[in-house]
């Protein structure tokens, strides 16, 4: 039996929605990073001559609603705060103390240098980290051997711009592959030359070393004397931040830790960062987007970076203009309404335009006010087991916002903050739900896990099994699978590959 095709036609009534050309332009402005805002802006300026940034008489600027906003805590978030105070002394206390090892670096260390990645970075620069050590060195009045040494020396030191390897080590290999017979102590005298170089740290052994180079590079005042105190011999409080033990132990009042502590948190524990571009490795200009300022009193504020981009205006010869078409109607031939609708269109062109960077502020501000609402004790203390589980969903719902819209605010942004700069999306994390319902994020579980393979015997080391329940054992209960997971995506391999 033959079926037959027949082709008919129906009407259905269905609802679309679809985004109008503001809405598309405002979107699009909301995903940019503030290089390629600044751009985008210049481009529309120089496009739309109704446009301008000069401001009319008697006008303030369209664009500046958010520009200076400062975000600064409640009296009710302040109170809490202080109730809090004596808690977020102690906020590593669980951290270790382990600082034997140069090569491998505390836990509490690693949780320094993570929130200390630097603000500032040199775009096409085309001298490297070793030719700028290198250029120092030619200043020095050195022996052929004493020289390749050095340059050895410089061709050890990790990204950070400290020297992992010991001395021992160096003279071996030294020794094999330069044949180039030379004691501990020869090297220890090049490195300490080394340790002189710019910037202030470059070479040091451990963190310990890297922060004193840099005290020791100051000029002289009681507060230098205090520091350098602090570092030298109370250096395991020092990593657990117990400033107020510390105060008690060097017999100081606490405003004068305070100042102390001030002084201290400015000091660069990666060096060679700041140097620009590493070996093998180009650096990209960071524009930060946000800029947030943390006070010593633990009170916080922020504003948009506004960069380049200037305030934005109609201009008033075009709004004259078509005010004076609409008032002469009656008259209008071919040619002024021509002018009309030129004029009409690049008013409104520029009025959606600016619209639209007005919307991309204010999106933007509200989204990064609540980013420190829920984050507020990472950003008074730095560490990142302070930073709270968060998705994008946690934010749209604070802000009533869309999720697609805080996920367009969060790509390719930069917050600057007093612990360095970093991407949006590194205050958000997956929460994991562990002993009577508490909810961890999988950075702290991560960092535990990392920290328990840090310090197991290596002749012995843990199974995902065992890890899991010395991970019980600390109050965050998480399956043997989880452990596998969470060891994979952080590079650690099985314990069998581990073993020494």
């Amino acid at each position: 039996m033959s079926q037959k095709l027949v082709q008919t036609q129906e009407q259905k009534l269905a609802q679309q929605q679809r985004l109008t050309q503001q809405q598309v332009l405002q979107v699009k402005m909301l995903e940019m990073p503030l290089a390629e805002f600044e751009q985008n802006v210049q481009l529309e300026l120089d496009d739309n001559p109704a446009l301008e940034t000069t401001p009319p008489d008697n006008l303030t600027p369209e664009s500046s609603d958010y520009e200076q906003e400062d975000y600064s805590e409640t009296t009710e978030e302040k109170i809490e705060r202080e109730e809090r105070a004596d808690a977020l002394d102690d906020v590593l206390k669980t951290m270790t103390q382990d600082d034997e090892m140069p090569v491998a670096t505390s836990y509490a260390e690693r949780s320094y240098y993570q929130g200390a990645e630097m603000e500032e970075q040199t775009f096409g620069d085309p001298t490297s980290f070793y030719d700028k050590l290198q250029e120092q060195m030619r200043e020095l009045v050195l022996t052929e051997e004493q020289q390749d040494i050095m340059e050895y020396l410089i061709g050890s030191l990790d990204d950070d711009g400290l020297l992992r390897k010991d001395l021992q080590s160096i003279s071996d290999e030294l020794a094999v592959y330069y044949n180039i017979d030379c004691s501990e102590a020869e090297i220890e005298q090049l490195l300490i030359q080394l340790q002189t170089f710019d910037p202030p740290g470059i070479g040091a052994r451990s963190l310990q070393e890297c922060l004193l180079l840099q005290i020791d590079r100051k000029p002289f005042s009681e507060t230098k004397v205090l520091q350098r105190e602090v570092i030298e011999h109370y250096y395991p409080l020092f990593l657990k931040k117990q400033w107020r033990q510390i105060a008690q132990e060097m017999k100081i009042s606490e405003d004068t830790m305070r100042e102390v502590q001030g002084e201290i948190v400015k000091l660069n524990p990666k060096p060679g960062a700041s140097l620009g571009e590493t070996i093998g490795r180009n650096l990209q200009q960071i524009t930060p987007d946000f800029i947030v300022d943390t006070a010593e009193d633990g009170s916080i504020s922020f504003y948009i970076n506004k960069g380049k981009v200037p305030d934005l205006y109609v201009s008033p010869s075009f709004t004259d203009m078509l005010q004076e078409y609409r008032n002469n109607k009656g008259g209008m031939n071919r040619q002024v309404k021509e002018a009309l609708l030129y004029a009409k269109e690049k008013v409104e062109r520029a009025k959606g335009f600016i619209e639209a960077v007005r919307q991309r502020r204010h999106t933007m501000y509200v989204t990064m006010k609540t980013i420190i609402d829920i984050q507020r004790p990472y950003f008074q203390s730095g560490d990142e087991n302070d930073l709270k589980p968060m998705v994008l969903k946690d934010v749209a719902q604070r802000t009533n916002l869309d999720i697609s819209t805080i996920s367009r605010v969060c790509n390719m942004k930069y917050a600057q903050t007093r612990w360095g700069t970093f991407k949006l999306r590194h205050f958000f994390s997956e929460g994991v739900k562990v002993v009577d319902g508490e909810t961890l994020s999988n950075r702290k579980l991560k960092s535990i896990l990392k920290e328990l393979i840090d310090h197991e015997d290596k002749h012995h080391p843990y199974n995902d099994d065992t890890i899991a329940r010395l991970m019980k054992e600390k109050g965050s209960p998480v399956a043997r699978r989880t452990v596998s997971k969470y060891r994979e995506q952080l590079g650690i391999p099985i314990a069998r590959l581990r073993k020494e």
